[in-house]
């Protein structure tokens, strides 16, 4: 999409500096073409931000790939013993969605806003100590926001922070271990509407449709790419995964991956660690270590959790503490992971035996108060269970929630937590492979010539290896593009010749032994696919 380098070449520039990059030849030079209106310049400008590599000295270690993650975490406890009933356990979920839910309703309102002007609101409509929602007071905040102030909620009104939790629910019912990033991606554009995702999300989307899946979706064209976007879709992953660390981790990989590159992806991953951990130890000083064991040791998200539980210990007041996190990491974007993970470290803190405390210190400290709100009542929420969460802030929610999610726009909280109990229960145990698996055809488990049905489609499907394929419809043969072997794990690309104009479809599936299953995608409706090896 043209224009779209001119609109973002600056926060790119700010992105591959922050990223490690020496920028300083560029900078001018991107001045000048913005001035200029030297459109070709710009592009040519922004392809060689692109190419860039991190300076030799850059102190911290990065990756975007699971498997260079995993080789870079510190030691920590993978998956520990768990033993809930299904009412506890779902307590303890009912938990997470009604804390999360309140204490994105407390941020909503402020979004946005820095701490300053925040506590300059609270004491002119004199709502210090804050112990309840804001306080709507007309001409300072928008006249949207009412539904979420105080004597005014009657539900948890639609939030992209609350819609992200059901679309990950969406696709763990549909996929539960086989959950991919094709997966995620594809039920973003069947069930979410482009202009309620924002930056980082919004500029996946427009890459999908584009034709750039992931991991390019996450980096083409994305200066966003390390955002707070991922991290507040954490959660659904946390709760599916009862005191396993690892599995939450490996599952916010694939949601994160479609939109986000490096501390954009370990946000969401340290996250989903946290939640998962908090089932079974309510140290918050060790759900954070927990959380942290599953992303790299030397990053710079890493490194600010650890400067946050260092100044928590020193001082027992949280606006200090503040004005620290402030001062090293105050640089970042206001919607940036680093800075916002560290408020939520913040709130946890100061929330570990009060869940009214970690919430309203997150909203309390500005930046993306809903986010970092949300965050911390989700965490809390689980962490106590939902028969321990104050009634004024979640029985005014009366346990329903508002969605623009595809046909999830009124949802009962409840409902949604006991799904996600289904899907855990189902998560709990790792499947077996049903079939034998062949040995390997130039390097490829998913070599050879399958054929494959949809309904009363019959297709043949030839693999050559990792990276090359065609398909035939019986009216003719395409190469199929896109194509990505993870282990079992297949997507790609193919088009289908509709007579002077074609559909292109995504399969998203998996190889076990001589047998292939997964679902197309196209125009946002989704068929299941089913094949067998031929062996002739």
């Amino acid at each position: 999409m043209r224009g779209q380098e001119r609109q973002f070449i600056n926060q790119e520039l700010i992105q591959r500096r922050e990223e490690g990059c020496d920028v300083a030849a560029l900078a001018p030079q991107i001045e000048k073409a913005l001035a200029d209106y030297a459109d070709d310049d710009i592009v040519r400008l922004y392809d060689e931000l692109d190419a860039l590599e991190p300076e030799a000295d850059f102190p911290y270690e990065e990756p975007s790939t699971l498997a260079e993650i995993k080789a870079l975490r510190p030691d920590g406890p993978r998956r520990m013993d768990v033993n809930f009933s299904d009412e506890a356990l779902m307590d303890r979920i009912f938990g997470g969605w009604l804390g999360r839910a309140a204490g994105c309703a407390l941020g909503k309102p402020v979004e946005g806003w820095p701490r300053a002007r925040i506590d300059d609101f609270l004491e002119k409509s004199q709502a210090l100590p804050l112990d309840d929602y804001l306080p709507y007071v007309e001409g300072q905040m928008s006249n949207v926001m009412q539904t979420c102030t105080r004597g005014n909620i009657e539900f948890m009104d639609r939030d992209d922070d609350m819609d992200y939790p059901i679309l990950g629910l969406l696709a763990l019912e549909n996929k539960g271990h086989d959950l991919s990033a094709r997966t995620m991606a594809n039920t973003w554009l069947s069930r979410m509407p482009f202009f309620l995702l924002y930056t980082a999300e919004r500029n996946a989307y427009a890459n999908f449709v584009q034709g750039y899946w992931p991991p390019e979706s996450a980096s083409h064209r994305n200066p966003h790419r390390e955002w707070i976007g991922a991290q507040i879709r954490a959660d659904i992953f946390g709760y599916v995964t009862p005191g396993w660390p690892e599995k939450a981790a490996e599952l916010a990989y694939q949601d994160a991956s479609i939109s986000h590159v490096k501390n954009g992806i370990y946000g969401e991953m340290f996250v989903a660690a946290m939640l998962s951990a908090a089932f079974v130890t309510d140290d918050i000083e060790q759900i954070i270590a927990i959380g942290l064991s599953e992303i790299p040791a030397q990053c710079r998200l890493t490194e600010a959790v650890k400067d946050t539980l260092e100044w928590c210990r020193a001082k027992d007041d949280w606006e200090v503490v503040w004005e620290q996190i402030a001062e090293k990491y105050g640089r970042y974007s206001g919607v940036h992971t680093i800075n916002n993970a560290a408020l939520v470290v913040l709130g946890l803190w100061f929330g570990n035996q009060d869940y009214e405390a970690g919430i309203v210190t997150a909203v309390r400290g500005g930046w993306d108060t809903d986010c970092n709100g949300a965050t911390v009542g989700s965490i809390l929420g689980l962490k106590f269970g939902a028969k321990h969460l104050p009634e004024k802030w979640v029985g005014v929610l009366n346990d329903r929630l508002l969605s623009s999610v595809r046909d999830c726009n009124d949802n009962v909280i409840s409902e949604l937590a006991e799904r996600t109990l289904k899907v855990a229960r189902k998560l709990e145990v790792e499947p077996e492979p049903t079939g034998e698996v062949p040995e390997p055809v130039e390097g490829s488990l998913v070599a050879g010539r399958w054929k494959l049905y949809m309904g009363q489609q019959d297709w043949t499907l030839t693999i050559a290896d990792n990276h090359t394929g065609t398909f035939d419809d019986g009216a003719g043969t395409t190469r199929i593009r896109k194509l990505q072997v993870d282990g079992h794990k297949l997507t790609f690309d193919f088009d289908i010749d509709k007579g002077g104009w074609s559909i292109e479809l995504s399969f998203d599936g998996k190889v076990d032994g001589d047998r292939i299953e997964g679902e197309c995608t196209a125009a946002g409706s989704t068929f299941p696919v089913e094949g067998t090896r031929d062996k002739a």
